[in-house]
């Protein structure tokens, strides 16, 4: 019986030692396997890195390709995990470096799913900001359309620009001045003596720019020796350049009109004025506006008297 016994201890003993080469073994490939997968788990990556820089569609064609690689490689790292815990403890070691292995295939997943939240709050944005152009463009638009309205109306109601040609208002307004016109006065109230208007001559485009004399309702004249007589009574004002030496239509009196007015170039005796008949006297519909203001030259820039 001991005989027997040693030599069945022996047949173990050389059973046990070919399990033990035989695990060894297997360990060896489990650890050369996770090597293999954790290179496969780097270069995915390096992949992912890369293609973040690609462009949207291939973007998301990539990131759902390498996901569903790295599922696999997660599967496949969880069964050789599994399987370890099931050939022995002594693998706890290996098993540790499995589920490290599984934690890394995890830590991939979440950053695939992070990047898809990454790139549709992206995607958001970018079509958030299209959206700002597009309203700041038509916004844009708009206050343009606002400001030509307003630019018009100031030009049709408000004022405009003016520059005198000739010599007929010297020595108060010179050849090339620049005037600025107010129209909106004259929407509220009449002209009144004295004013430089601005009217069109015959309708024609071409504007006349004069000081008014006689108002509506007023018996106007002027005599031979050059004085002008208001309501039979001498006008007193300096604005004339010289003593009138052609009354015109103006010898005789006259009585203006409703909405009416007489006007003179204050040089005049060079003026074409309601002494002609082919200027007469105006009426206030057809008055443009009052200028009052010089706008250059810039050493004369101001108030027109």
């Amino acid at each position: 019986m001991p005989f027997d016994s040693e030599e069945k201890r022996s047949d173990f003993d050389i059973w046990a030692e070919e399990y033990e080469d035989d695990d060894k073994e297997l360990k060896k490939q489990k650890k050369l396997e996770l090597k293999e997968k954790k290179k496969a788990e780097k270069r995915a990556l390096k992949l992912a890195k890369a293609g973040a820089a690609k462009d949207i569609d291939t973007e998301e064609s990539e990131d759902k390709k390498d996901s569903e690689a790295f599922k696999d490689v997660s599967e496949d790292a969880k069964k050789e995990a599994s399987k370890g815990d099931a050939t022995s403890k002594e693998d706890s070691s290996e098993d540790k470096e499995t589920v490290s292995s599984s934690d890394s295939v995890d830590d991939i997943d979440e950053y695939y799913d992070e990047h898809a939240k990454d790139y549709k709050r992206e995607k958001k944005k970018k079509d958030k900001d299209e959206i700002n152009i597009v309203k700041e463009l038509f916004n844009l638009i708009i206050y343009i359309g606002i400001i030509i309205i307003i630019c018009y109306c100031i030009i049709t109601f408000v004022g405009q620009r003016t520059t005198v040609h000739g010599h007929s208002m010297e020595n108060t307004l010179q050849d090339g001045d620049n005037l600025w016109i107010d129209k909106l006065s004259y929407q509220f109230g009449d002209p009144k003596r004295f004013d430089i208007v601005v009217f069109p001559y015959q309708g024609q485009d071409v504007y006349y720019i004069k000081r008014v004399i006689g108002l509506p309702g007023e018996k106007v004249q002027i005599t031979p020796d050059g004085n002008i007589l208001i309501n039979d009574e001498v006008l007193m004002e300096s604005y004339g350049r010289e003593i009138i030496a052609d009354s015109g239509t103006a010898s005789e009196p006259r009585v203006l009109g409703e909405d009416e007015y007489f006007v003179l170039g204050d040089n005049r005796n060079d003026s074409r004025d309601s002494r002609w008949a082919d200027v007469g006297d105006i009426n206030k519909k057809d008055i443009i506006g009052k200028a009052v203001l010089r706008l250059s030259p810039f050493k004369k820039f101001g108030k027109v008297n």
